[in-house]
């Protein structure tokens, strides 16, 4: 067994046509993969870490076969509480100019929804061990922002679980133009789209909302608070919201032909709502590397001393908070599909491409990191790939 190795403007493609916005049911950004029913309680052993992570390996193959079938290159990682315990890397950055470099785990990406694991929920859970977010107060309790809003009527904690009943979709440009203070009036001001609490319904609204209490809670912009309490306090040098600096830029994999750049974006945001919002909000705008996202992992088994979000909140966080709704959600974090949510194995996605799990139970995280966005929106191999990268690692 190996030991753990510590964290340390072109033209667009054929056929390629501009992002819409796309926050509603199916979004990639946190579809459910499809991986089988599960008897209550049952737990099937992966095996070895070690050994299945080793160079050449039942991981390494299996990814590198499934990227090819998913038809885009990527990194992937897995670990435990000490570390990494093997990583892989296969394809290119992209097409054209992008072809002839290889992805490594230096290679940046636009994380798009992961953006709400590793900038908004930590901040909020240092906001809740403060003392200054409750979680089950309407927000018109404490947020004048949200009084006289139907929001006022929300909670953070159905925030977190996305059972504000907030409407499906963004539509941010078509309802409120392009200002980021009119958009922000938009969203606290907008009809709730069913009573709170009744059903889980994953839209971006409820990261953008929560990203705005945060920031108000804080005193401080979204981006500032995250580089201050998560990622400077644990190494993640990568990390930072858009757009990139261009010597950034040049290892950033890039997504999508957008039609208002004219050219394919790389290093500026994929997606639009946080595009209106000048890169920074609580639903995406966050890049980082495969290396930076193995010590964020690494710090939920268990967290260092001194975090502001550490315990208690990432216990509290990982374990089921929608009762007997579906799809099962921690706070942030959704319950892996396929699995027995019991079982405490957590994910989430980027519409982008990327991906992370974890599973305090088994001590074990997986990160598998991909621009699918830039080849196509035919999701469905990734899924596939993402359901069996799961099951080798996690069970």
């Amino acid at each position: 067994m190996t030991g753990p190795v510590l964290p340390d403007r072109p033209a667009p493609p054929a056929g390629a046509s501009p992002p819409v916005e796309s926050s509603g049911p199916g979004d990639f950004g946190d579809r459910r993969d499809v991986g089988g029913s599960r008897a209550p309680g049952d737990v099937r052993d992966p095996g070895d870490l070690g050994e299945l992570a080793r160079p050449g390996g039942p991981l390494d193959r299996l990814v590198a076969e499934g990227l090819r079938t998913v038809g885009t290159g990527g990194v992937w990682s897995v670990g435990d509480a000490d570390g990494v315990r093997g990583r892989g890397r296969s394809g290119a950055l992209g097409r054209g100019p992008w072809a002839t470099r290889e992805m490594d785990h230096d290679t940046v990406f636009d994380l798009a929804s992961l953006t709400k694991i590793v900038a908004l929920w930590p901040c909020a859970g240092a906001l809740r061990q403060a003392g200054r977010l409750p979680l089950d107060r309407p927000l018109a309790d404490y947020w004048p922002a949200a009084a006289r809003h139907p929001v006022g009527a929300v909670t953070a904690r159905q925030l977190l679980t996305h059972t504000a009943g907030m409407p499906l979709r963004t539509r941010f440009a078509e309802l409120y133009g392009d200002d980021p203070a009119a958009i922000r009036a938009g969203v606290l001001a907008a009809p709730l789209h069913r009573p709170p609490g009744a059903a889980v319904e994953y839209t971006d609204r409820a990261a953008v909302l929560l990203g705005h209490l945060v920031e108000d809670l804080a005193g401080a912009p979204l981006d500032r608070l995250a580089a201050r309490q998560v990622w400077q306090p644990l190494g993640m040098t990568d990390t930072r919201y858009g757009p990139l600096a261009p010597d950034t830029a040049r290892r950033t994999a890039p997504t999508e032909y957008e039609r208002t750049a004219d050219g394919i974006l790389c290093g500026t945001v994929h997606d639009p709502s946080a595009r209106l919002l000048g890169g920074v909000s609580g639903n995406a705008g966050t890049f980082s590397t495969a290396r930076d996202l193995e010590r964020f992992l690494t710090a939920l088994l268990p967290p260092p001393a001194g975090l502001p979000w550490g315990e208690p909140w990432i216990t509290e966080s990982l374990r089921v908070h929608t009762g007997g709704l579906a799809p099962a959600r921690g706070l942030s974090w959704l319950c892996a599909a396929g699995t027995d949510p019991a079982v405490g194995t957590f994910v989430h996605y980027g519409f982008t491409g990327t991906g992370i799990w974890v599973s305090r139970r088994r001590g074990r995280w997986a990160l598998l990191l991909t621009n699918k966005v830039h080849y196509d929106r035919d999701f469905q191999p990734l899924t596939d790939l993402r359901n069996a990268f799961r099951r080798a690692v996690l069970g």
